[in-house]
């Protein structure tokens, strides 16, 4: 994944520590845990050394339906991932992809749904009683109506 293609946060607490408590928040919040990768031992098991790495993918249906939806394509970004990984220097960082395009591609495809609903059920009589879709958000470098930008 190029650079610019992911978020990186420097955590204050260990690695172990911080795998558990982004565990218990994403469960906290309502979303599943589906998956807990440990690249670490998956070198280990082929006698390879690879310093702490876990990669966590979680989400949740109420969420991400309404995305795929609006965006089939969407469903190559999720669900969520999240790496947490220890540095050579100790430090452990967590990192994740940006949902920039994702939430790009499906707002814009919300926002047209909305609007073609909102043509279909205007009514014929008069100007006046004539429904607008909303637009999501602000105008973005991708060009797509995005609600983060």
């Amino acid at each position: 994944m190029p650079e610019g293609d992911y978020v990186e946060h420097k955590s204050s607490l260990r690695f172990a520590e911080t795998v558990e408590i982004l565990v218990d928040t994403i469960e906290k919040v309502g979303m599943n845990v589906f998956a807990k990768i440990d690249h670490a031992a998956g070198a280990r098991d082929v006698g390879m050394h690879l310093l702490p790495s876990v990669v966590l993918i979680y989400g949740h249906a109420r969420g991400g339906t309404p995305v795929m939806q609006a965006a089939p394509a969407a469903a190559l970004d999720l669900p969520l991932r999240v790496l947490i990984r220890e540095t050579e220097r100790g430090e452990t960082v967590i990192q994740s992809g940006s949902s920039y395009h994702v939430s790009c591609v499906a707002v814009r495809a919300l926002d047209h749904q909305l609007g073609v609903a909102a043509r279909r059920d205007r009514p014929a009589n008069g100007d006046h009683a004539r429904r607008r879709a909303p637009a999501f958000g602000r105008s973005s470098s991708c060009g797509f109506m995005c609600p983060l930008y």
